[in-house]
């Protein structure tokens, strides 16, 4: 199955979830700055969400920490690759942290659920609770991956979406959909507007690690990649409006 490549906006129905995953990267908090978290930035991308929460929609979230630390960076300069992926769990956690902060104080109740559990700060996960707080509409940040070295975010995000029966995931990046090439490199990149799981693996398009696309493929998990800096895109989307890309089988 061939990829769709299109420049223009297709034109969709409003889309209905009752529940879905949002990914995001711990870069997405940076802001402008090089390193750490940006408030401002988080508090854009925590109304960002309250305004979905608003129409109904049930949200969990997964954010990488990559801001803080990359364990994948780290086992490039010599430190051991099990220590450095515990470093980057924990460093996801400080993230979940600062998004719930936000999110409360604007009245969004949130909970941090943590695979490594740490009871001071967050609760661990236990599946059948966390679908209770969906329930509940309570938005969930899944926080340190999947409690494992050797697995990314993008897989954490994959598993818990299955795992919540989420109906979609929402990969937030820096732009809207997934491309044929780096359009910041290249100027005659060309957007998908639908791939196939196949195709992301066949050509390395990198929407996310080749373990979550295939978990997202096997469980038939549709992926939509837009742009997370475009203000109101989330929200857009869900109403059938704005620029992304759907990866599906």
């Amino acid at each position: 199955m061939q990829g769709l490549l299109m420049t223009e906006t297709p034109l969709i129905p409003a889309i209905t979830y009752a529940r879905v995953m949002l990914k995001i990267s711990g870069e997405a908090l940076m802001g402008d700055q090089g390193y750490g978290l940006h408030p401002p930035t988080v508090q854009r991308i925590a109304t960002e969400v309250k305004a979905v929460r608003d129409l109904g929609v049930e949200i969990c979230m997964v954010i990488g920490g990559g801001n803080i630390f990359r364990g994948l960076q780290g086992s490039a300069q010599g430190m051991e690759r099990t220590t450095a992926d515990y470093m980057g769990m924990l460093a996801t956690v400080m993230n979940a942290l600062a998004m719930q902060a936000a999110l409360e104080s604007i009245g969004v109740f949130t909970r941090v659920i943590s695979a490594i559990p740490m009871d001071q700060v967050c609760e661990p996960y236990i599946r059948r609770r966390a679908v209770r707080h969906l329930e509940k509409k309570r938005v969930c940040i899944f926080a340190a991956g999947t409690g494992n070295p050797y697995f990314t975010t993008d897989t954490a995000a994959t598993l818990r979406a299955n795992e919540m029966a989420c109906q979609a995931i929402f990969k937030g990046t820096k732009v809207d959909g997934v491309y044929d090439k780096d359009p910041k490199k290249h100027p005659d990149a060309k957007r998908y507007t639908t791939v196939s799981y196949d195709e992301c693996l066949e050509k390395h398009l990198g929407v996310m690690d080749a373990t979550a696309i295939a978990l997202a493929r096997d469980n038939n998990l549709p992926i939509i990649v837009f742009s997370l800096d475009e203000p109101g895109g989330f929200r857009g989307i869900l109403a059938g409006q704005g620029t992304y890309t759907r990866v599906h089988g």
